[in-house]
């Protein structure tokens, strides 16, 4: 039996967070919106509460080169908030490598005017989207 439940997709930056949301099915990712770091966690409560979220898709953001680096710090101290926040619900996370310049070349192809594309909120909750449907790719069945 299929459980309608979403995911949260996120995207961790140093002053604001991008989220997506799936569809109910788990197959679409959406963008959300772009929130402040002081306020991500009210949002997200907020969404989890609303939206029957089961699962967060963080992105994980490795050098070129596939490292770990002052990033990847950054984004485990916000998965270890997270993780107390919400400890029922599962975290993952998904090599995020490209997907802002993704979500930029997404704008394009879609018509976004260039001044609307230079606004940082679209780009990040964008990449957010970016994230989790690539999750959602990967897990397909």
């Amino acid at each position: 039996m299929q459980e309608y439940v979403r995911y949260l997709g996120i995207d961790v930056g140093s002053k604001r967070v991008g989220l997506a949301r799936t569809d109910l099915l788990r197959t679409v990712a959406n963008p959300v919106g772009t929130f402040r770091r002081p306020e991500i966690f009210e949002e997200i409560a907020r969404l989890v509460e609303h939206e029957k979220v089961r699962k967060f898709v963080v992105g994980w953001p490795l050098t070129p080169q596939g490292e770990e680096g002052e990033a990847t710090e950054m984004v485990e101290r916000f998965i270890k908030e997270l993780s107390r926040r919400f400890p029922d619900i599962e975290v993952e996370k998904v090599d995020e490598r490209y997907t802002s310049k993704k979500a930029v070349q997404v704008m394009v192809n879609a018509g976004v005017p260039k001044m609307k594309r230079r606004e940082r909120g679209r780009i990040d909750q964008a990449a957010a989207a970016i994230i989790l449907q690539n999750y959602l790719d990967l897990t397909a069945y």
